[in-house]
């Protein structure tokens, strides 16, 4: 059984690595290059013009692997109907930033009204699915029944992945492996739970992952824009919903989570001291930086981490 997960995953990553040396060379002709902002770290300079939308590698390796899987269960349609929309969101603001030559990109509303629209029907989608709407608590083994509530904070809780997985995109690496590391730990529980369809959602995603990483490794040679970020971001919270591990994911994302509330953190900071910044920069990558580590020194350290509630969670949810 777990050799035909391994094949899903080696599926996903050579498509992904078969695509990149195709869609790299097409988005340096037409000039899809990344757009660093004024303000941003003037040692991110020299990205500029690096092709970005990299997020197309991730979706060819990841349609690959459930072709040659072949389990098109509701569960499987509805999780790729809530990763390709936000796909379609992202890659609209990443041709605004890079084709159109705006670094704003999309504005915060339109591109929260996506998000919010595209999680609402996930949430309408999966309601009829019968899915229980009680919180399990790990370790105490407690279900907490919220009912109506639940699809409330459902709709938030995808939200706010799509939006944390979306923030830690700003070091070479370091979203994607911070992606494989928690869709490891999706892929674990699905296999506990004999939920085959997801298990083999989960391999084909990391495989395609894995794929992209190959281009994306620092120097990137492409970036993976919000294209990519926020349907990674979107399918991390979905298998979170539909495994039942909500909030265990909690932990095992922590990166993602401390590096988006720095954000928050240092926005209501500067707001109440009238100018002052609680960090160098942030998010808390970006103040790393300033500090003087390398884009290496930065990747292996949250990596880390990264495993560390990862391995930790899996022994929650064992426990």
């Amino acid at each position: 059984m777990l050799n035909r997960y391994l094949i899903i995953m080696a599926i996903a990553l050579g498509v992904a690595a078969a695509t990149g040396p195709m869609l790299i060379p097409l988005l340096h002709r037409l000039k899809f290059g990344q757009s660093i902002r004024q303000e941003g770290l003037k040692s991110h300079y020299k990205k500029t013009g690096t092709p970005t939308m990299g997020g197309l590698i991730i979706y060819a390796g990841l349609i690959a692997g459930l072709l040659f899987a072949g389990q098109w269960t509701r569960a499987v349609s509805v999780l790729l109907l809530l990763v390709f929309g936000h796909g379609i969101l992202g890659f609209a603001d990443d041709y605004i930033k890079s084709a159109l030559k705006n670094p704003e990109g999309l504005s915060a509303r339109a591109k929260l009204i996506g998000q919010f629209s595209l999680a609402a029907l996930f949430c309408w989608l999966l309601s009829g699915k019968g899915l229980t709407t009680a919180v399990i608590i790990p370790i105490l083994h407690w279900q907490l029944p919220l009912g109506f509530f639940y699809w409330v904070l459902a709709l938030l809780y995808l939200v706010f992945f799509s939006n944390a997985v979306n923030i830690i995109d700003g070091v070479d690496g370091l979203c994607s492996g911070q992606t494989m590391i928690a869709t490891l730990f999706c892929f674990f529980v699905a296999l506990l739970q004999k939920q085959t369809d997801l298990a083999a959602f989960c391999a084909a995603l990391v495989g395609a992952v894995a794929g992209f990483l190959l281009f994306n490794v620092h120097p990137a040679r492409i970036f993976m824009g919000d294209t990519g970020t926020l349907g990674l971001g979107a399918a991390l919270a979905a298998m979170a919903l539909l495994l039942k591990i909500e909030t265990l994911m909690l932990w095992v994302g922590m990166v993602f989570i401390v590096d988006i509330f720095s954000t928050i953190i240092q926005v209501l900071y500067f707001k109440a001291t009238k100018g002052k910044r609680l960090f160098k920069m942030s998010p808390i990558h970006h103040h790393f930086e300033l500090c003087g580590w390398s884009e290496w020194k930065i990747v292996f350290v949250f990596w880390t981490w990264g495993l560390f509630f990862a391995l930790t969670g899996a022994w929650i949810f064992l426990a």
